[in-house]
């Protein structure tokens, strides 16, 4: 297996990252490009699926090229991708009926609002995700009343869906298989936890076909093999696993209770809660974070989307900063936050408020706030949001945490990993290795095909870079998290109000 490797696939929701991964997790070869995000109108992001497609297959072909190797010497692929941005397409030709609609796009917020009554609570018990318009089902639904003729092909068989998984292995097999896996069924909002299938009472609702969908594989399952035609040989594809998903496997948080927390333009924090569904009501996600050998583990998921963008809104948007990266000493240049806070509600607020007329709010100003208190104000802020995380996430799991281990960009901010941990009253660990979730879908792969024996094997090649020790009195903690509290109720509902 050592002369062997792992591909794996990381479609993001900017770009295409082809990754080639040896038996020690070293990374031997990668190669990463952007592709364009469409913008319609100012509620709409779409992608050209076939242009998201020519990126993947040229950046794989580059990364074997860029590491020397023959397409025989990887051992099997392996995919994580942007989650819930849905296509359809011609099930004969592979042409898209449309582009694919962005997990970010709000076009269908009006429709959702509409519903809200009837649906909002029924969808969530159901699908484990508050109701909103980042539901796949809402794309497609939107797809079929708009695109010509697009409901009956569907009814009749021709045109397909799918998310980027199911796009991707269609395409590397040929058109053969039409799959994706429990991860990434259980981002769509449109699967049923309870009966581990699709929600066809929704379905119907909508007008959707539900033949239409993709089988549901494990995330370790067989996803078919390359088409020949692509590389000159068959490559096995066995893991395919949401992003989200594919960093909390990545950072070896395989015991329930194990946290990651991924701060990039947003903020996801995945709490493994193993093998039972829980009953979520206080505004998390409930997800599979994977399907192994038949069995289902489960995950509580928060999500802000205004975290590492409102240090970019800081540098950008008010100018008090030259570079992402001055915030931290500018930060540290105070000895607290000077009672001020920074609620970066600039979308709205998500889990666990999900308040779409929120706005952002800056309180607690007075004639001694300097820019460095605002700075301080808006790392505090990312860490905050994760503490109503976990807040929300202990109401639902019971689950105290005492570390949680950290990736993405932002985790270089040495003060904001130390305010972290004083503020969650954990450990909070970095890696070396900081792809977390590329190296997800490379283990995921890997073990589905013994490349590695054992999560224990595959896992005992994770280093560590740093670990940041909680230090702050509980007083401090209690107070700065209170006073963050009352700011966010400032924020709520601002569209709303008179």
């Amino acid at each position: 297996m050592d002369k062997k490797y792992i591909l794996a696939i990381d479609e993001g929701t900017t770009s295409t990252r082809a990754v080639i991964v040896d038996h020690d997790s070293n990374i031997k070869a990668q190669a990463q490009t952007e592709f364009a995000q469409l913008t319609p109108a100012p509620d709409r992001t779409e992608h050209d699926p076939e242009e998201i497609w020519q990126a993947t297959y040229a950046m794989m072909k580059r990364a074997l090229q860029e590491a020397d190797l023959k397409p025989t010497d990887i051992h099997a692929i392996g995919i994580t991708n942007q989650r819930s941005t849905r296509m359809a397409w011609d099930r004969k030709t592979g042409k898209p009926i449309y582009n694919a609609i962005v997990w970010q796009d709000m076009r269908n917020a009006g429709f959702v609002e509409s519903i809200q009554g009837q649906w909002g609570e029924k969808v969530y018990k159901h699908t484990g995700w508050p109701f909103c318009p980042l539901y796949s089902s809402l794309g497609l639904w939107w797809m079929m009343e708009n695109v010509p003729g697009a409901r009956a092909r569907a009814e009749a068989g021709d045109v397909i869906f799918g998310n980027v998984d199911v796009w991707l292995i269609y395409k590397l097999t040929g058109g053969k298989v039409h799959a994706t896996s429990a991860s990434n069924a259980t981002v769509a909002g449109y699967y049923d936890l309870y009966k581990d299938e699709w929600y066809k009472e929704w379905f119907d609702f909508l007008g959707l076909p539900v033949s239409a969908m993709p089988e549901v594989r494990d995330d370790d399952g067989d996803f078919g093999v390359t088409d020949p035609a692509l590389f000159g040989a068959e490559i096995p594809i066995r893991g395919n696993i949401g992003d989200q998903q594919a960093g909390l496997f990545g950072q070896g948080c395989i015991n329930p209770g194990d946290v990651k927390c991924t701060h990039g333009t947003g903020t996801f924090l995945n709490m493994n809660v193993g093998d039972k569904l829980p009953d979520s009501r206080s505004g998390t996600n409930v997800l599979i974070a994977w399907r192994r050998n038949g069995k289902n583990t489960y995950t509580l998921e928060g999500y802000a989307s205004v975290t590492g963008a409102a240090v970019q809104w800081l540098r950008d948007g008010a100018q008090l900063i030259g570079k992402s990266a001055d915030s931290e000493p500018l930060a540290a240049s105070v000895p607290d936050n000077g009672g001020v806070y920074f609620v970066p509600a600039m979308t709205g607020l998500s889990a666990p408020y999900w308040d779409t007329s929120a706005r952002g709010t800056i309180i607690g100003i007075t004639r001694g706030t300097s820019k460095a208190h605002l700075a301080r104000a808006t790392l505090e802020s990312i860490v905050y949001q994760t503490k109503d995380f976990l807040q929300s996430m202990h109401q639902d799991a019971g689950m105290e945490i005492k570390s949680m281990k950290v990736d993405g960009g932002a985790v270089h901010n040495d003060w904001l990993m130390q305010f972290q941990a004083d503020e969650l009253n954990a450990e909070v660990v970095r890696p070396v290795q900081a792809e977390a979730t590329v190296m997800g879908a490379a283990y995921m792969a890997g073990l589905a095909t013994g490349y590695w024996p054992s999560p224990e094997e595959a896992f005992a090649t994770l280093k560590i870079e740093r670990v940041f020790r909680p230090a702050m009195a509980a007083p401090d903690r209690e107070r700065l998290y209170e006073e963050w509290t009352k700011a966010v109720h400032h924020a709520m509902g601002w569209l709303n109000k008179g």
